[in-house]
């Protein structure tokens, strides 16, 4: 599927969170830019959160809560040893009612449930962006 703007990614991270149940699982794929937090907020909206969402680079994680779940970020882009954050993750995918995304989860795929879905995105030119889904 290609994307072809910021409002359409923003648009289709609305119609996935629609096919979402917690808990579950997203790991997002892509290159720095490639559009995995824009995605995310598509995400939050679509789930009814009403904060604002940015990327969890230098925190790591960040909770938003919407009507009826709790939507946990990750972004372990700086981590090379996943040590505590691994143990945190592992309690946030326990969670019932987690929607949990986790961009540049390299680190810490030994934790991740093998049924997560993961999303690819590529970055094709300065508005274009190809989505698929594994």
């Amino acid at each position: 599927m290609l994307i072809h703007s910021e409002k359409e990614m923003l648009e289709y991270g609305k119609r996935l969170s629609g096919t979402l149940r917690a808990p579950q699982v997203l790991e997002l794929l892509g290159d720095v830019g490639a559009g995995k937090t824009t995605l995310t907020r598509g995400i939050a909206e679509g789930l009814g959160v009403v904060d604002s969402v940015t990327s969890p680079s230098f925190t790591l994680s960040k909770e938003y809560y919407g009507s009826d779940y709790c939507l946990i970020h990750y972004d372990f882009y700086r981590l090379s040893d996943p040590g505590i954050m691994a143990e945190d993750l592992a309690e946030a995918i326990s969670n019932p009612k987690a929607i949990v995304i986790v961009e540049w989860g390299q680190s810490i795929q030994d934790v991740l449930p093998k049924d997560r879905k993961i999303i690819e995105i590529r970055y094709i030119d300065e508005k274009t962006r190809e989505i698929k889904t594994k």
